[in-house]
């Protein structure tokens, strides 16, 4: 029997990003982004231009071009997407992204500046489902095991790249093409191998507005 619209599985893409450690990596006030992966059913496109407005007006068109489907991230309602608006917002680059707090969900730790919320979010005709909240809402606290996504991927049978994140600036640039890329892909496979009931956890309702925050320092544009 063919699967109906509901429970046919979309396109996926699997997204992640990573940060200026050399600085407070989660302060997008002061660290930049320095790489961005997007892992797709045909492999995965890395964004690590050393010129963080042409990584992201590239990022941007990316996801313009591809299918719509759905953006996976992990926790990247409170961190990666934010982030990435920080950024653009800072450089004068609109992106198709668009977030929207919602108090009714969870916040699993302290926001970024200029958000009190967990987002809901939308980006160009992607809907985006945040893993972390889908296993933190069953997985985690049934097996009593840690959300990090290293954790997951590894309980399921995965074999992500690990590396210290709070040293990431010591890693070769191919060492975080690789450890981005890999987070990515598993971010992608963990939302695929549960579909029937990670598509209740996709973010819906129409799309938000942007958040107003503050300008990024030029210094460290």
């Amino acid at each position: 029997m063919a699967p109906t619209p509901a429970t046919a599985v979309p396109t996926v893409y699997g997204l992640d990003i990573e940060t200026d450690t050399t600085v407070d990596g989660l302060d997008p006030l002061v660290a930049r982004v320095v790489a961005v992966a997007v892992a797709g059913p045909t492999g995965v496109t890395i964004f690590d231009d050393g010129n963080e407005a042409l990584l992201l007006d590239r990022l941007d068109w990316h996801v313009a071009s591809v299918e719509p489907g759905v953006v996976a991230t992990w926790n990247g309602a409170n961190f990666d997407l934010p982030f990435l608006h920080h950024r653009a917002r800072g450089h004068g680059i609109e992106l198709g992204l668009r977030l929207r707090p919602d108090p009714t969900l969870p916040l699993p730790r302290e926001p970024l500046p200029g958000h009190a919320h967990t987002n809901r979010a939308w980006w160009h005709g992607h809907a985006h489902l945040d893993a972390y909240r889908l296993y933190r809402g069953d997985v985690v606290p049934a097996l009593g095991v840690s959300g990090g996504l290293k954790s997951i991927a590894q309980l399921c049978g995965l074999e992500p790249v690990l590396a210290d994140t709070a040293h990431l600036h010591e890693l070769t640039r191919d060492e975080v093409r690789a450890y981005v890329s890999s987070d990515a892909r598993c971010t992608r496979e963990l939302v695929l191998r549960r579909w029937p009931t990670a598509r209740y956890a996709v973010d819906r309702g129409g799309e938000g507005e942007p958040v107003a925050v503050p300008r990024v320092p030029e210094a460290v544009g």
